[in-house]
């Protein structure tokens, strides 16, 4: 990690993850890719106990908007989907990932929203859909059926109403 650069992880706050294929490749091209992303994602989210409010998988990069892991810490858990994901798509490249990742802690429900939607119209940015709905290029999910007063309080770490 790059010196003075501290991670607040066991924090009890719902995390804005993003991480970028090596040298921003644009490795999600097909939809086998992004299954695969996505199958790898729901194995980690099960086997260390974590919520996935929601995520989108772009060309060359992926966010995510996750709650801590009940198992083990959240750098674990993203390190074994990283893994999980190259292990089955590198093929003879040298490297599928970039090193580091973004982490930025959700402190209130005004971030929460502001990173949903974020993940929501990334695509539309990008000219990869018209609506967030249509999917070429993105995937949506929510563990709370689209309910954006799932976000993560600072003070508890229990969702508030």
């Amino acid at each position: 990690m790059p010196s003075g650069l501290k991670r607040f992880h066991e924090s009890g706050q719902s995390h804005f993850v993003t991480f970028c294929c090596y040298h921003r490749r644009p490795l999600f091209k097909s939809s086998e890719a992004k299954q695969t992303f996505e199958s790898a994602l729901e194995r980690v989210r099960r086997s260390f106990g974590f919520s996935v409010y929601g995520y989108v998988v772009m060309p060359e990069h992926v966010h995510l908007l996750v709650e801590e892991p009940q198992n083990e810490s959240l750098a674990d858990a993203l390190k074994s989907l990283k893994q999980g994901v190259s292990r089955r798509l590198i093929g003879d490249a040298e490297h599928f990932w970039q090193k580091r990742y973004y982490d930025f802690n959700v402190r209130n429900r005004e971030q929460f929203v502001e990173k949903l939607r974020y993940i929501h119209r990334n695509p539309v940015k990008r000219g990869l859909c018209e609506r967030p709905e249509i999917g070429s290029g993105a995937v949506f999910c929510s563990t709370q059926a689209g309910s954006t007063d799932a976000w993560r309080s600072s003070l508890n770490g229990r969702p508030q109403a």
